[in-house]
């Protein structure tokens, strides 16, 4: 048998963003839609969609038109949500943008997005973006027209200048035309920007909120950043399309505000990381508050280990844990754990593949799928598969084969049941002496330990083996221990070869601003403190 498995077929939703939204605002127009914390709002959905209206008429009042580009280089914020309903409301696409990105990644995103506006706060704890926008824009032309500074008088007098709609001919939006475009990390070139079309987000977002059984009775709590896809799609839109109340606890990720806001909301689902549950779990105040309300906690931008998983079920006391995988390039939900799912599999597999979706797992030369049990690539195929890379064809084509899979560079394993587990990434294999290692493999060994909070293993050059393994380990609070400690804990569970060479004790990890581990950075760290800058630049065939 071999490693293939297609979901139900459901029929696919035709709406574009805005229109998915406005199904939702006029079956429950005074439920609360909105709630964000740091700004003390509260907008039912009439109350929202009237905002988003009027954010939609002063786009139009900039002069923008359909296919126009617009970005948005901020942190959570109820502007945020005008703007990603607002511009498909008008034929506009949305660019989104790391607000933690300096002169020179956003000057890159801008021209090449050909953005005709940027939305940013002037600053905030983190930057002063006007200065940060000033450099980027310094030295080299661009389209954009119009730098809207939220929270000032420029937001305010875009709205105040905002054309009446009735007396505007706007052009049909095609649902299959793009509406948001994301940019990758870049942490192996510059960043390539993902065009998600209406027909790759609704769906997305309309089978994840299947999948979870939301309702207009839940709270979603938001956590993962809204210019990630995880946050724009998986939380925000399933929200805001399905009637359910959106609540931002912070600007950005605060482990304390997110649990105030579950306590004083009384939030339905939690969204996170796995650092993020781990930065909750063990805030020092945690037990102060009052978290039962939670019926579904869901994991993902992130593997996983199995030991967190399992934390999560017994502290949250039930079994509604919800593993999602998936990528930028997927919009971004490819497989789920199920409601009828047992404890077992919810923490142990990424679930099964959701409706409407084909997964296999491919050789990684001939991309044939591999017998079941047997390692590859998860690659995947359906309605949620980006249009591609912006302005980048070769870029595109490496990354969807001709016969539609994307292939996403996880490594994975497909199990008689059609559960998946990820083994690694193909990118982060290290090989050491001939050996083929995957980091996860030696983490889930790790995380076991009873000192061990959290764990990253990674390869850094060596001269002889190729590559040499190094773990990064943050420990639970007012423990301690040794580098032999922990070696020796490893003999016997995984085979010598595995056993990490070199130990780092850290009190944290380099993330990025949705919470995902920088291994790149760790290995420059590495590298700049052994002096292997030499042996790094040696080149293998």
């Amino acid at each position: 048998m071999l490693s293939y498995s297609k979901g139900a077929e459901l029929p696919l939703r035709r709406e574009t963003v805005y229109e998915s939204f406005a199904v939702a605002a006029r079956q429950f127009p005074n439920r609360l839609a909105l709630v964000s914390r740091p700004d003390n709002l509260r907008w039912t959905y009439r109350e929202l969609q009237n905002q988003v209206d009027l954010t939609a008429r002063g786009l139009i009042g900039l002069g923008l038109q359909v296919g126009d580009r617009v970005a948005i280089w901020a942190a959570s914020c109820p502007e945020w949500i005008l703007l990603q309903l607002a511009c498909p409301r008008v034929g506009v696409v949305l660019v989104n943008v790391n607000p933690a990105y300096r002169a020179l990644d956003l000057g890159y995103v801008i021209r090449k997005s050909r953005a005709r506006a940027i939305f940013h706060h002037p600053q905030d704890a983190r930057a002063n973006y006007d200065f940060v926008l000033n450099e980027a824009l310094a030295g080299a032309p661009s389209l954009l027209e119009n730098d809207i500074r939220l929270g000032t008088n420029s937001w305010s007098a875009m709205l105040d200048s905002a054309v009446n709609l009735a007396d505007t001919v706007i052009d049909p939006v095609d649902p299959h035309s793009v509406v948001n475009i994301q940019y990758t990390s870049g942490t192996t070139g510059n960043p390539k920007g993902v065009l998600l079309t209406h027909f790759n987000v609704v769906n997305n977002a309309w089978l994840t909120a299947k999948s979870l059984s939301v309702t207009a009775e839940d709270r979603i709590c938001q956590t993962f950043p809204l210019y990630h896809t995880a946050g724009y799609t998986c939380s925000a839109l399933v929200a805001l399309i399905s009637g359910a109340t959106f609540v931002i606890p912070s600007r950005t990720f605060d482990a304390k505000m997110t649990l105030q806001a579950i306590d004083a909301e009384r939030a339905t689902i939690l969204y996170g990381v796995p650092s993020m549950y781990l930065a909750e779990f063990d805030h020092p105040d945690f037990e102060t508050f009052d978290v039962s309300s939670i019926r579904a906690a869901i994991v993902g931008g992130a593997p996983c280990p199995v030991e967190l998983l399992q934390r999560i079920a017994a502290t949250l006391g039930s079994n509604h844990v919800f593993d999602i995988y998936g990528q930028t390039e997927a919009s971004p939900a490819i497989t789920v754990t199920g409601q009828d799912d047992s404890l077992e599999v919810r923490t142990t597999t990424i679930g099964r593949v959701m409706p409407n979706t084909e997964v296999k797992i491919a050789d990684v030369v001939t991309g044939e799928a591999v017998p079941i049990g047997e390692q590859g690539e998860l690659c995947a195929r359906g309605y949620f598969v980006m249009k591609g890379y912006d302005d980048d064809p070769e870029a595109t084509q490496r990354a969807i084969d001709n016969d539609g899979w994307l292939h996403t560079g996880d490594l994975a394993v497909m199990r008689p049941d059609g559960y998946l587990n990820i083994t690694g990434r193909a990118k982060d294999m290290i090989i050491r002496g001939g050996e083929n290692v995957y980091p996860r493999e030696i983490e889930n060994v790790l995380y076991t330990h009873p000192k061990i909070a959290d764990a990253q293993v990674l390869g850094i050059p060596d001269e002889k083996l190729g590559e040499t393994i190094v773990a990064w380990i943050r420990l639970k609070i007012e423990e301690a221990a040794t580098e032999d400690e922990i070696r020796q804990y490893c003999h016997g569970k995984i085979a010598h070869f595995k056993i990490p060479q070199h130990i780092r004790f850290v009190e944290s990890f380099p993330m990025t601003a949705s919470g995902k581990v920088q291994k790149f950075r760790m290995r420059q760290i590495e590298i700049e403190a052994r002096n292997l800058q030499s042996v790094a630049k040696i080149q293998t065939a």
